[in-house]
């Protein structure tokens, strides 16, 4: 059994193996990650339906705080306008018994005026001269007369103008309570306390509370402060704010106020977590292939130049035998025709040892008419190659486009396509090579009339191991390719072909 036998089997049929695996692995790639998006977009489901019970939470709390807040101002307008009655009745009081006359009973008043043990009140005349004094925190026995920081405590509330004896106009004079003075300090704590707790919320949901016009700036949480300042920013946050959710409205001390919220970081960013996580395995399965694939390719170079050197080795000394044998033959006047013609084949075979020797190493290029190198190649092809194959090559011989070169490689380039275009037409057809010459480009166009190649297989071909016949190896055109690429720093691929109709192999070079 020879080695053709054991390996082409399995060569002719890993490109197919290698496709049917790549779907297989790119369905569960596909599964894998498809599943894994699906727990995950159902973790950061739940968790953000907790964070969104907790925003609705915190909200319902706001509008349970507010109602609390109100309750407390309502019930202090109560004492305020309890206090406003006892004040008028004690003004009254007051007055009716500084007015009553010898035979009224004036008890009453009496007890009215000393019971009262928490409203501060001051009797005064016009000119400012205290009269009279309770519940107050100076002495008044010191202080007889009004002092502009006195008048201005006093004057929080309009004074009471009660008629004295026969005309004469007193002032009675009053502020709040000692009692209702400490609850309105509580009030206010317990406001400006509800302001903090909801921009400071455990939530941390970003706040911004706003004046009844949303334009006006009260108090603000988890809000980059350093922008606060600029009023498009201001104005773009409420908007953004008022898209996600609908402000909520709470009205305290008869002021009405706007609470506009937005999700919480932590929420922002479960949304977009599934998308990153998608990108961050997408990223890492990517430069996981690229590093095998250059592995994998570095490994294959180094077996394609091992293998060559070695050929090239093995060619070495029969080929020098030969040449010898050759050198004999003629010095025994064999026949100068066969002679000729053996040594054309011993110099073809000396050719591909020093092709098959370059592989692997340093382009050593040098400037050569591209012409006379096509049309030397063709003309040694043609003899070894059915007389039904015509030759058609463009420009004719004598032009002259000149262009760095490796004349043994490219010389096995254009082997290799002609002799695949050659058993594409079952040695019958034309074959036409087309040279042109551009500023910095030669294109070099291989047509035949061959039975064409399907278009999935455009890049197939190159492959190694990849061929069509029935004893080919499948590896001209993957040197071809090579030699192209890596060696002349061109391009090679198939630019048309029609089933029945035929090929044209393009290649491209630099100047």
């Amino acid at each position: 059994m020879t080695l053709r036998k054991l390996i082409k089997p399995k060569v002719t049929n890993i490109y197919e193996q290698k496709k049917t695996w790549k779907r297989w692995l790119f369905l569960m790639a596909l599964l894998i990650v498809g599943v894994s998006l699906w727990y995950t977009n159902l973790l950061v489901k739940n968790i953000a339906r907790d964070e969104r019970d907790k925003i609705t939470t915190w909200a319902n709390a706001i509008q349970q705080r507010v109602s609390l807040v109100n309750y407390t101002e309502d019930f202090f307008d109560q004492i305020r306008a309890e206090e406003r009655k006892r004040v008028e009745i004690l003004a009254e009081a007051t007055e009716r018994m500084v007015m009553a006359d010898d035979n009224e009973n004036i008890l009453f008043y009496l007890s009215i005026i000393s019971n009262n043990t928490s409203i501060p009140v001051i009797l005064a005349d016009p000119q400012g001269r205290i009269k009279e004094a309770r519940n107050v925190d100076f002495d008044p026995d010191t202080v007889r007369l009004f002092t502009p920081e006195l008048l201005e405590e006093f004057s929080v509330y309009p004074p009471l103008k009660l008629d004295y004896y026969s005309g004469n106009i007193i002032y009675f004079y009053y502020k709040d309570s000692r009692l209702f003075s400490e609850l309105k300090v509580v009030l206010d704590d317990l406001v400006e306390s509800f302001f903090n707790e909801v921009v400071n919320n455990s939530a941390s949901v970003p706040v911004i509370i706003t004046d009844s016009t949303r334009t006006k700036l009260v108090s603000w949480g988890d809000i980059d402060t350093t922008r606060l300042d600029d009023t498009a920013f201001v104005r773009n946050i409420i908007l953004e704010m008022s898209a996600h959710n609908v402000p909520i409205e709470i009205t305290i001390a008869d002021r009405k106020h706007f609470i506009f919220y937005k999700d919480s970081f932590l929420l922002t960013q479960l949304r977009y977590f599934p998308v990153i996580q998608l990108a961050i395995i997408s990223i890492f399965l990517l430069v996981s292939y690229l590093l095998f694939s250059i592995a994998r390719r570095s490994e294959q170079n180094q077996v394609w130049v091992g293998l060559a050197k070695e050929t090239a080795h093995q060619l070495g000394t029969p080929i020098s035998s030969m040449m010898a044998w050759v050198e004999y033959l003629r010095n025994k006047d064999v026949g100068t025709e066969t002679i000729e013609e053996l040594e054309k084949d011993v110099n073809r075979l000396n050719t591909i040892a020093e092709r098959f020797s370059k592989i692997g190493s340093a382009a050593n290029l040098k400037t050569e008419n591209l012409v006379e190198v096509i049309y030397n190649s063709v003309s040694y092809l043609k003899t070894r190659t059915s007389s039904k194959v015509t030759f058609v090559i463009q420009p004719p011989r004598g032009s002259i486009i000149l262009i760095p070169l490796n004349y043994q490689l490219f010389d096995w380039v254009i082997e290799n396509l002609v002799k695949n275009a050659v058993d594409a037409m079952a040695g019958q057809g034309i074959i036409t090579i087309e040279l042109t010459e551009e500023d910095k480009t030669v294109t070099i166009d291989i047509s035949d009339t061959g039975k064409g190649i399907p278009k999935k297989k455009f890049e197939t071909i190159f492959n190694p191991g990849y061929t069509s016949k029935q004893r080919g190896w499948g590896l001209g055109l993957s040197l071809t390719q090579r030699i192209i690429r890596e060696i002349h720093d061109g391009k090679i691929f198939v630019k048309a072909s029609l089933p029945g109709k035929g090929t044209t192999f393009r290649i491209v070079l630099r100047k």
